[in-house]
């Protein structure tokens, strides 16, 4: 390239850093405005929620990490790379379960709601952390049963309407190990979840939006007609599966981001989970 060419290069970088500088400022100016003129007419903002502390739910996704099926989780391939193109890109091929993901309504269900129709409001709510790492430790193939609820809200309280109620077993140390699938030498496969028998008492005696849990499903691993699938998505609710850092937030009083896709009609997708408190 010649010199005449850099130089040319340079001064459109710098105009245009000026302008998104400029544009940066005006946005920064009105954003208080736009948050007051959002929350008078849409009356849809949240009450203000402090915190100091961010923990990322997030499994990092490989080509190699767990799935149900027991297959690669995806597939990539460079389509651009910055030696040759001067960028970048690949192009990925996984389905929607992958990793940290969503399941939604239509998941397990003829008319439920994909993941684009679930009201964003339901996605920032309070997090509720169920601990059973000890039942688990002894038996993989544990579910959460409704005394487990009864006896968290013996010590932390009522679970919050609107809440997100997350399974802590402890299977995330597993990730990269035979263990978090637990598949054994007859095909079935063992960790532990949701019974289903808590799935209808969250549904019929809470308030409550999404099931979340640290294994590879809402359903343990033995299951065979997956029934809390049926129950929870059928109900009109959202699940999160492959969850990590559990055991980094408190059990009661922290606020989960759940940051799902937005893929028309999607039963669901890999997405960046983050809790604050």
């Amino acid at each position: 390239m010649c010199d005449a060419c850099v130089v040319r290069m340079v001064k459109e970088r710098l105009s245009r850093r000026g302008f998104m500088c400029g544009a940066v400022a005006s946005v920064a100016g009105g954003a208080v405005l736009s948050a007051s003129a959002l929350a008078a007419t849409a009356n849809v903002l949240p009450e203000s929620v402090s915190f100091s502390n961010v923990i990322d739910l997030t499994q990092t996704l490989t080509p190699d990490f767990p799935t149900f099926e027991g297959g690669p989780a995806f597939e990539e391939s460079y389509e651009y790379t910055f030696a040759k193109d001067g960028l970048n890109l690949k192009t990925l091929h996984y389905h929607e379960h992958v990793g940290t993901h969503f399941d939604a309504p239509i998941h397990f269900s003829k008319d439920g709601q994909s993941i684009d129709e679930i009201p964003v409001e339901k996605f920032v709510c309070p997090l509720a952390v169920i601990d059973v790492r000890d039942q688990a430790a002894d038996n993989p193939d544990y579910r959460v049963m409704p005394e487990d609820i009864l006896k968290y809200e013996q010590q932390h309280g009522r679970i919050p309407d609107r809440a997100c109620v997350a399974m802590l077993s402890g299977w995330p140390q597993y990730v990269g190990t035979d263990k978090y699938r637990g598949e054994d030498s007859k095909g079935v496969l063992h960790f532990p979840s949701f019974h289903e028998d808590t799935a209808k008492f969250l549904i019929n005696e809470r308030s409550v939006y999404g099931l979340g849990v640290d294994t590879l499903s809402i359903d343990y691993g033995p299951t065979k007609d997956f029934p809390v699938h049926y129950l929870w998505l059928g109900s009109g609710r959202y699940g999160i599966e492959n969850l990590t850092n559990l055991d980094q937030v408190p059990l009661a009083g922290a606020t989960i981001i759940a940051g799902a896709p937005k893929f028309k009609g999607g039963t669901g997708g890999p997405g960046r989970v983050l809790a604050v408190y």
